[in-house]
């Protein structure tokens, strides 16, 4: 993943494929979907036990 100052500075890299065109997101983007709370709780020592918790209450919100 790079990061640029802006869309111009992508398109000047010497390594730019227009075909990437599409994949150009502003830093936002990646601020936002990194910011969720799966990924904040990354960090845990007990993720592995606390993920799968996670996916058994949303199981049942999602069977109701």
């Amino acid at each position: 993943m790079n990061f640029f100052r802006s869309e111009e500075h992508a398109r000047n890299w010497s390594q730019w494929n227009e075909e990437s065109v599409e994949m150009l997101q502003p830093l936002q983007f990646y601020a936002d979907r990194f910011a969720g709370e799966m990924f904040r709780a990354r960090v845990r020592t007990d993720f592995m036990s606390w993920s799968d918790e996670q996916r058994r209450e949303r199981e049942a919100r999602d069977t109701q």
